[in-house]
C-alpha cells in the first residue's frame, strides 16, 4: 500500500449574515451560538475548501496509481485537517483566546459546494480572498441579505470583506443562496445537498478525518463533473440553535498554518508487489511479477500479458480448463498474475512461466520465459520440538543516503538490504517488514505514513518515495519485522531532509 497527499488549493471561512472574508487565517473556526455580528443567536460559521487533484490524476493517467487489479475500490481517499487544541487535554472544557467555548458532543458535515440550482446548473466558482481577521476593529452589524458596498476601513491591514465571504463568491456575483445553502429556502435547501460524510466529536479535540473516497473516485471516473470544493458546517440543529448567550467553537489548521499541520486529502492505493517467486508453494494461491524497464525507468507495454504455466515435459498446466492466465497491471512497468493452486505433483520440481502477447508501441516482443521451482507446501512450516528463538535484524539503505538532502522534486526508490544482526553477510531472503514514515515536533512524532508493507521481488525489498506531496522537513523511517511470534520495532533507521526548490 502507498500514500498520495492531495493539498488545498483554496478555503476560506463565511460567517454567517457577515461580509467578513478570512481566507487567509492559518485557522478555520467553525462555531455557533451567539455572535459578535449579530444582535442574538443563531450566529455560526462554515468552512469552504477546494482540492488540487492534479498530480493524483497524473498518477492516474500514468498508471503509477494503477486501478487495473483492483479497479477504483482499491483507492481510498480521506480527508485529514489537524484540531488546534489536540495537542494538549488542558485546552478541553475552557475558553479561546477570544472568549469562546470549546465545543464539545457535536457532529460536523462535509458537503459538496452545489451547482446554481442545487444537483444541475452552472458551478459557482469562487474566490480565496486576502482577509485573516475574524471582525473588524470596529464591530459593526449587517442585517441585510443583499449585496453591498464595502464599507471603508481603518489601518487594519488583516481585515478584508473582499469575496469570497457570506454573500458573494466573487467581486461580480452573489451566491444562489447567501451562505451557499439555506436552511430555509426552497431554491438551495440543505436537504439538497450532497453529504459526503459526518463525523462525530466526543471531546472536541479530535482531528477531522472525513471519508471522501466515493466523492472523489466518482470525480477521478468522470461520474461527477463540475465540482468545485465542499463545506464543513455544524449539522442545521446546532446552526439554528436559539437562546444561547454564549458561543462555542473549534479550530482547525488551513492551508496557510506556518506549521506542518497544513490540511490534505490522503489517498491509499495498493501497489504492494509481493513476488511469489523464490517461495512458489503447491497447494496455494502464487502470485508472479514481469517487470518492464527501459533505460532503468518502468515503462506500460501496449497490453497487459497473458500467462502460461508450463511443466518440464513441455506441457501447458490447466487451470478450470484454462491453460492462459490474465496479468493486470499493478503499477507503473509491473504486471500482476495470480496463479491458482497447482497440486498433484511431485515436489521440488520445475515448471515455467511463460509470459506472451508483449508489445511495446504496436511492435511485438518475444515471450517472456522464467524458470519457477515448486516447493512442497510443508516448506512454510518450521515443526519441531524446540522453540525458535527470535531473531533481531539490521538494515542498510540504498536510494536514500543517511542524512541525505532531497529536493522535493524527487522520486526515490528505496531499497532495504535485510541481514541478521550482528552479521555481514547473511541476507535474509524472506521476511514480513514493514515501515513508517513521520516527522518530530518537539517530542511528539507525527505520522506521515503508517506501517506500510515494503515490496518484495524475488532480487530486493524496496518502497517508492514521493517527494512532490511532501512538506520540507526532516523525515524518519522506523522499520518493523515479525519473527517467531515477536514484533520488533527498529527506531530512526534512515533519516533526511526535503528542502525546496527555488
Amino acid at each position: 500500500m502507498s500514500i498520495h497527499r492531495s493539498y488545498f488549493s483554496k478555503n476560506n471561512t463565511i460567517q454567517y449574515r457577515s461580509f467578513t472574508n478570512t481566507g487567509r487565517a492559518p485557522y478555520t473556526e467553525l462555531y455557533f451560538g451567539s455572535a459578535n455580528d449579530v444582535l442574538s443567536s443563531p450566529g455560526y460559521s462554515r468552512f469552504i475548501f477546494d482540492l488540487d487533484l492534479t498530480e493524483l490524476i497524473s498518477k492516474i493517467n500514468s498508471n503509477i496509481i494503477s486501478t487495473a487489479c483492483t479497479n477504483f475500490n482499491g483507492i481510498t481517499h480521506k480527508l485529514k485537517m489537524t484540531n488546534t487544541s489536540s495537542f494538549d487535554e488542558r485546552y478541553l472544557n475552557t475558553e479561546m483566546s477570544n472568549g469562546r467555548l470549546r465545543a464539545t458532543s457535536f457532529d460536523l458535515e462535509l458537503h459538496r459546494i452545489p451547482k446554481t440550482s442545487g444537483q444541475t446548473g452552472e458551478p459557482q466558482n469562487w474566490d480565496e480572498g486576502v482577509g485573516s481577521d475574524f471582525y473588524y476593529v470596529k464591530n459593526t452589524t449587517n442585517y441585510s441579505n443583499g449585496l453591498l458596498t464595502p464599507i471603508a476601513l481603518p489601518e487594519d491591514k488583516s481585515y478584508s470583506q473582499r469575496p469570497s465571504n457570506w454573500y458573494q463568491p466573487n467581486t461580480l456575483s452573489g451566491w444562489s443562496v447567501n451562505g451557499i445553502y439555506s436552511l430555509t429556502s426552497n431554491t438551495v435547501n440543505y436537504t439538497g445537498l450532497t453529504l459526503v460524510d459526518t463525523q462525530h466529536f466526543q471531546f472536541g479535540n479530535e482531528d477531522i478525518e472525513f471519508d471522501m473516497t466515493d466523492e472523489i473516485n466518482s470525480i477521478l471516473t468522470g461520474g461527477t463533473t463540475g465540482s468545485t470544493g465542499w463545506i464543513v458546517s455544524f449539522p442545521p440543529q446546532l446552526e439554528n440553535m436559539t437562546g444561547l448567550t454564549e458561543n462555542y467553537s473549534v479550530a482547525f489548521f488551513t492551508r496557510h498554518t506556518q506549521t506542518f499541520y497544513e490540511p490534505y486529502l490522503e489517498t491509499t492505493y495498493n501497489d504492494l508487489i509481493s513476488d511469489d517467486r523464490n517461495n512458489f508453494s503447491e497447494k496455494k494461491v502464487n502470485k508472479l511479477y514481469l517487470y518492464s524497464y527501459i533505460n532503468g525507468d518502468f515503462q506500460n507495454l501496449d497490453t497487459p500479458p497473458v500467462v502460461s504455466i508450463m511443466n518440464s515435459s513441455n506441457q501447458f498446466v490447466s487451470f478450470s480448463g484454462a491453460t492462459e492466465l490474465n496479468s493486470c497491471l499493478k503499477t507503473k512497468g509491473v504486471y500482476e498474475v495470480t496463479v491458482p493452486e497447482i497440486s498433484g505433483v511431485t515436489t521440488p520440481c520445475t515448471f515455467y512461466d511463460v509470459w506472451r502477447d508483449i508489445s511495446y508501441n504496436n511492435i511485438s516482443l518475444p515471450d517472456e520465459v522464467n524458470t519457477l521451482i515448486i516447493k512442497p507446501y510443508k516448506s512454510f512450516f518450521n515443526i519441531s520440538y524446540n522453540s525458535r528463538e527470535p531473531e533481531l535484524f539490521g538494515f542498510d539503505f540504498y536510494g536514500i543516503k543517511q542524512d541525505e538532502k532531497i529536493l522535493n522534486t524527487d522520486i526515490r526508490k528505496v531499497g532495504i538490504v535485510i541481514k541478521k544482526a550482528y552479521t555481514t553477510q547473511e541476507v535474509l531472503s524472506d521476511i514480513s517488514a514493514y515501515y513508517r514514515v513521520y516527522v518530530r515536533e518537539g517530542t511528539t512524532e507525527v505520522q506521515v505514513q503508517d506501517w506500510t508493507s515494503i515490496n518484495k521481488t524475488p532480487n530486493e525489498y524496496y518502497f517508492i518515495f514521493d517527494t512532490k506531496d511532501k512538506i520540507p522537513n526532516e523525515y524518519f523511517i522506523d522499520m518493523k519485522v515479525y519473527s517467531s511470534g515477536q514484533v520488533d520495532t527498529y527506531k530512526n533507521t534512515l533519516s533526511f531532509q526535503i528542502v525546496n526548490k527555488k
